[in-house]
């Protein structure tokens, strides 16, 4: 029974007594056991105090299909269209590392200033990429070889 139950328990010898006025030594220690096994498994359970509800645990349902449809949408609105035939792309940051991106799929609109590339990205160090990508190289790039 629950810790403050009104319920009456009754002993083998003796007279009936409420559950509540149950003293530790009358409860048995596997059961006490169990019960201190559980704290320790379970631990802190409820977000008030004594009397509230469990907390429950939400699961997260994230569709990706459903994110990329909507910005696929977006685009379509700035008048983006796919443009074939780029095999590779790469971009320059300031550490010296490249972003490099191999059959990637390129969006463009002209008129909104806007490029989109998507694939997979790899973060390489330039000279992993030095003989093909020399031509791609400004002043500021060849500085750091």
């Amino acid at each position: 029974l629950a810790q403050g139950s009104t319920e009456l328990i009754s002993r083998q010898s003796g007279p009936t007594v409420p559950a509540a006025n149950m003293v530790a030594a009358d409860i048995p220690a596997e059961v006490l056991a169990a019960r201190d096994k559980l704290k320790a498994r379970l631990g802190d359970v409820r977000t008030g105090g004594k009397g509230t509800a469990r907390r429950t645990h939400i699961a997260k349902h994230t569709n990706h299909a459903a994110d990329d449809k909507q910005l696929q949408v977006q685009l379509k609105r700035l008048g983006c269209n796919a443009i074939p035939g780029i095999e590779e792309v790469n971009m320059f940051k300031d550490d010296g590392s490249v972003i490099h991106f191999n059959a990637p799929k390129v969006q463009a609109s002209v008129a909104s200033n806007t490029f989109v590339i998507s694939g997979h990205a790899d973060i390489k160090k330039l000279e992993e990429l030095l003989p093909g990508i020399i031509n791609q190289l400004g002043p500021d790039n060849l500085m750091n070889l």
